[in-house]
């Protein structure tokens, strides 16, 4: 660490009774964006001084700000350990492999922590260019996280390459001879959100913390009340990261990491790449999908095409296993505070029951060919978003309580409303209680068909086709999708299947032959 360099921070720290660690992690944030100015103005043409620059960077904020050698030999540790099994290994166990390497050098850290102080085909050329993606300072802390395959993009510049048949009128504005359009807007309006969540986050934490759900006090309010506390624990808790995100975010956008592209619809340009959180998207969510999309997005994304549908068989549809698998990798991510799990797996849970809410009893509320909705379908918004937020409350309190014995007390003073929820629904959903709601939407759909419609559909189906052969392709096209996404992610060279490939797949997936 660089001497006095803590002295204005504990002066501070004293004077807004916030940490001296926390202080210099948001001036960390702040420090960055006139670095990512500076970042983006290095040229062009001599990629290794971005890299050197965003090292040189990083290392001070490592060591000369948080006097984190330990932290260095981390990083290390599990760079140099990446970089040679993505680079030496070949085959399809090399993901396997380097997922076992790092997660479990990631579990020895978090275990020091905890009770100490209490395949992948993109092309590793160039270990500078691996050293300045691992130590890229605007997101070293605290992300937000993005591919190998973007990092290389960026520094190489082909990231802003312009889209043939571009109108020039929309072409982005640099300065001199850059590539990277000008970001300085968008990542002042990202610091201006980030700054005003984190002042509201000191605001609120002295009202809703940890201690306010485990003192006596709160026993002292109805049920409704705990309830409603509990729910102001979690807003205040996400504030903190809504601040960090949309701070270290901008930073990305001012570097020009943020680049997105030309947006077709406005012809300006997309600043969104390494959006992280929705704050809206969160807080008015309907369903357990929005919730969690709108959370973490980019960690989002690499579990869902690296673990989500990887531990899914081919030919199948992800199931609760799957959502089990991948919740509890990211509850492993975490640490081994016993919180963690009982969020992450109870999630997992939550993620399948929403699913057959949506499968069998929303249809009920729309009409009949399942476009619009009918007069009744407010009430059902309305219990959903109740239903999703309050059980979100309740189930992610352990992940801010973290202790075992903690989690437990508050769960119970709040009556475990949520896994009573669960376990209710998931039985009746394992009971003749869901062949009941199909035969009755069902019987409703088809009394609602006009015979005309009905006599088509049954000659289609004496034809031997499917009732719905587009809802088929549709999953078809919506699965070659999938797989051409991930593998852009990775990097790899995608080629488009022939007319008579394509032909074979849709067979193949749909059971029928087209000629």
């Amino acid at each position: 660490m660089l001497p006095s360099i803590n002295l204005p921070f504990i002066k501070l720290a004293a004077s807004l009774g916030a940490s001296v660690d926390e202080l210099k992690l948001i001036a960390s944030f702040l420090f960055s964006y006139p670095l990512a100015a500076v970042l983006k103005r290095l040229p062009d043409n001599k990629p290794w001084q971005k890299n050197a620059f965003s090292i040189a960077v990083s290392l001070f904020y490592l060591v000369g700000l948080f006097d984190l050698w330990a932290g260095l030999r981390t990083v290390l540790i599990s760079s140099a350990g990446a970089y040679l099994i993505a680079s030496k290994v070949a085959g399809p166990w090399m993901p396997w492999l380097g997922f076992v390497f790092l997660m479990g050098h990631m579990s020895v850290s978090h275990i020091y922590r905890q009770f100490v102080n209490d395949p992948s085909l993109v092309d590793i050329t160039g270990l500078l260019d691996f050293a300045g993606y691992v130590l890229f300072f605007p997101s070293l802390f605290a992300g937000p996280a993005f591919d190998y395959v973007d990092y290389r993009q960026w520094i190489e510049a082909t990231m802003f390459d312009v889209p043939p048949g571009t109108d020039p009128a929309h072409y982005p504005k640099t300065r001199k001879k850059r590539k990277i359009p000008r970001s300085g807007t968008p990542a002042a309006i990202k610091a201006v959100i980030g700054l005003f969540w984190i002042l509201a986050f000191l605001q609120f934490s002295s009202w809703y913390n940890a201690s306010l759900v485990l003192g006596d006090s709160y026993m002292q309010h109805g049920f409704l009340r705990r309830v409603w506390l509990l729910e102001a624990l979690g807003l205040t808790t996400r504030m903190k990261y809504y601040g960090v995100w949309a701070l270290t975010e901008g930073a990305c956008i001012l570097s020009g990491m943020g680049y997105k592209g030309i947006n077709p619809k406005t012809g300006k340009i997309d600043w969104n790449r390494l959006q992280n959180v929705n704050p809206w998207g969160i807080e008015t969510a309907q369903n357990s999908r929005a919730y969690l999309e709108n959370w973490n997005m980019n960690t989002n994304n690499w579990l869902r095409y690296y673990m989500y549908l990887r531990v899914t068989p081919k030919g199948k549809k992800p199931g609760f296993r799957a959502s089990l698998a991948t919740f509890v990798t990211s509850a492993f991510w975490h640490g081994f505070y016993p919180g963690y799990y009982l969020s992450f797996v109870l999630a997992a849970f939550l993620q399948t029951i929403a699913k057959n809410f949506r499968r069998h009893v929303r249809p009920f509320f729309l009409t009949t060919d399942g476009q619009q909705p009918t007069k009744y379908k407010v009430y059902y918004d309305l219990m959903s978003y109740i239903a999703t937020q309050t059980a979100f409350c309740f189930t992610t309190a352990p992940f801010v309580l973290l202790t075992l014995p903690d989690s437990i007390l508050v769960w119970a003073r709040v009556y475990f409303y949520t896994v009573i929820g669960v376990i209710l629904s998931t039985a009746f959903f394992a009971s003749p209680g869901k062949l009941w709601l199909i035969k009755r939407l069902k019987a409703r759909n088809q009394s609602a068909v006009p015979k005309a419609q009905k006599e088509k559909i049954h000659q289609q189906q004496l034809l031997g086709l499917p009732e719905d052969p587009g809802a088929d392709i549709g999953e078809v096209v919506a699965e070659i999708k999938s797989e051409v996404e991930a593998r852009q992610r990775r990097g790899s060279k995608i080629e488009m299947p022939t007319a008579e490939e394509m032909r074979k797949i849709i067979g193949e997936k749909t059971g029928k032959k087209l000629d």
